[in-house]
Parts: structure tokens; C-alpha cells; sequence
């Protein structure tokens, strides 16, 4: 049986990720490990929990020993709009934190998990049908570490022969934990105010298309791919995935058909436009498909009913 450790287990994407694993492999298998953001009463009940920094090397070595971590799955990083504002410490985290994981990973011959991001990309990436092997060129801090994370995860598997493998995850929805500072931070938060205000002021123009994907697909993704078969991987890191692509005006729309009273007006992010318009409309995600099975099950429609009917319980009023 797997012995798994999320690191930014707290995060977005790793409380979720972590109670999905621990309901797969049993809780005392999944160890959370998170810095500073306070975990959820789920994540501390269900199994282990540590406070770990993958800025420090040797604390990290010793939990992976301690519970004789073979699998890890490395969350923790400054997301895109963070990172403009602050690169020395997207650069430090994102990168020096990455290499701290690779290095325990290596001496205790760990599989890795590293997301990578459409962030990835820039403007001279063909937008369209984004190929999985293309040019990357990003012009924000955070597209570089992604690509240098790619690169660096690539170096570990060719030299030492390390098990890593990732995703270039789009947007992503979920109603559970908020967001943490990304440029698709919207299409999270039009939702919170479609139930609250019925109305949403959008810092991201018309027009902006961008792959998204539904949470429970991230989560699948994530699985999935730790669990294929090595020898099919060809690509192994970074590999392109999307589950539905849209802008602002699409959501708002697929709001409207069950809360047709949802208005959207726009005052837009100069910063989080410039990103977004360095970055693919739409991905190709085929390599995914057909190496490791990848396949989404929601779609936009279906993506907006699950999202609307779990904020619609979440916020209202506690008697």
C-alpha cells in the first residue's frame, strides 16, 4: 500500500486532493503537510498532519522518512498574480522549494508529483490547439518557474532515473477552498457573488478564453496519471489537459440559466489581462488522452449546476 505525502496539503487544490487519497489508500496512508495556512478540522481528523516548509530540506527529509513516504505529491507554490507582485518569493518557493522536494525525492526514491500551469505558455505560443511539445516562452514569473520546474523534473527522471510526472492544469473551480491569487481567480469568485449579490464586476475582459476544469476533474487528473503505467508515459511531465474552455460572457451565461437575474459588469485588471492574454485560449490535450487515459467528466453546463447548488448550501444564513 501507498505511504503519500501533500505538501500544501492546506492549499487549493491539496484539500482536496488529500481527502480524496486518504478515502482511496486509508487515511493513515496520506500524511498533510502545510507551512502556514491553517488546515481544515477534515484534513487534521482524517489522517497525519505535519507542518512542513519546502523551503527547509531537512525537516521535509525527515517526515518522509518518519512514515516511509513513497509517493509525494508537491502542491505548494506562488500562483501567477502573487507572483508578479513578489517574484523573489515566487522564485524562492516555486524554485529552491521545488528543488528541496526533488532532492528528497531522490534520496528516498519517492514518486513526484509536480503541476505545472498553462502559465507555462506566452505570446508566442500558438494560441490555438496549444500542442503538448511547442515553444514556451511565458513573460511573468510564474510561467518561468513552471517551465524551469518542467525542465528541472524532466533533468531528475533522464539523470537519476527519479519517477516524476505532472500536468499543465488550466483554471480551476471549486466551491470548497477559495483560491489563492491566480489570473482565473474569477471564475471561482462568480459563482460566491452569483449567490450572493446576483451580480459580479469581472476583472478579466470579454473575450479572454481560457481552458478551465472542475476540481473533481483535477483531482481524477492528479490520480490517474500517479497510477498509469510508466512504460506508456512517453512525455511524463507537464502534460496538457483541459476539461472545458469559455470567458466571462460564457459563464455569466451559463449562470443566467438558473439564476436569470445574474448581471456581470467589467472593471478590468490591467496585470491579470496582460497574463491571460499571454496564454493558450485552448489546449491540446490528446498526448494525455492517449497515454495515461486522460478524459474530464464536467463540462461547463455541469460545472455551474454542482457549483451553484453546493454555494447555494454553503452560504446560507447559519440559524
Amino acid at each position: 500500500m501507498k505511504k503519500i505525502l501533500v505538501i500544501g496539503a492546506a492549499g487549493q487544490i491539496g484539500s482536496e486532493l488529500t481527502v480524496a487519497l486518504r478515502e482511496r489508500y486509508g487515511g493513515d496512508h496520506v500524511v498533510a503537510a502545510g507551512r502556514k495556512t491553517k488546515p481544515a478540522e477534515q484534513l487534521l481528523h482524517s489522517g497525519p498532519f505535519e507542518w512542513v516548509d519546502c523551503l527547509a530540506a531537512a525537516p521535509l527529509a525527515r517526515v518522509v522518512k518518519k512514515y516511509r513516504i513513497d509517493t509525494i505529491y508537491h502542491l505548494a507554490a506562488i500562483l501567477s498574480a502573487v507572483a508578479e507582485a513578489d517574484p523573489g518569493l515566487a522564485w524562492n518557493v516555486n524554485i529552491s522549494g521545488l528543488y528541496n522536494v526533488l532532492e528528497v525525492a531522490r534520496e528516498h526514491r519517492c514518486a513526484l508529483f509536480v503541476p505545472s500551469s498553462i502559465g507555462a505558455f506566452g505570446a508566442s505560443t500558438p494560441l490555438d490547439n496549444t500542442p503538448q511539445v511547442t515553444i514556451q516562452r511565458p513573460s511573468t514569473m510564474y510561467g518561468v518557474t513552471k517551465v524551469a520546474g518542467e525542465l528541472l523534473c524532466d533533468y531528475y527522471h533522464a539523470r537519476f532515473g527519479l519517477d516524476t510526472r505532472g500536468v499543465r492544469f488550466p483554471g480551476i473551480i471549486s466551491h470548497a477552498t477559495l483560491p489563492g491569487g491566480g489570473t482565473t481567480d474569477y471564475a471561482v469568485e462568480i459563482y460566491y457573488e452569483a449567490i450572493r449579490q446576483k451580480r459580479y464586476t469581472c476583472n478579466l475582459p470579454a473575450g479572454t478564453f481560457l481552458d478551465m476544469m472542475y476540481m473533481p476533474d483535477a483531482i481524477k487528473a492528479a490520480i490517474t496519471l500517479m497510477e498509469a503505467d510508466p512504460a506508456r508515459l512517453v512525455h511524463r511531465n507537464a502534460f496538457n489537459i483541459t476539461a472545458m474552455n469559455f470567458d466571462p460572457e460564457l459563464i455569466a451565461a451559463s449562470i443566467r440559466t438558473h439564476i436569470p437575474e445574474f448581471t456581470m459588469d467589467y472593471e478590468v485588471d490591467p496585470v491579470k489581462a496582460k497574463i491571460a492574454a499571454s496564454w493558450p485560449n485552448c489546449m491540446d490535450d490528446s498526448a494525455a488522452r492517449e497515454q495515461w487515459g486522460w478524459k474530464p467528466d464536467y463540462d461547463l453546463e455541469a460545472m455551474t449546476g454542482d457549483m451553484l447548488a453546493a454555494l447555494s448550501k454553503k452560504l446560507q444564513p447559519q440559524e
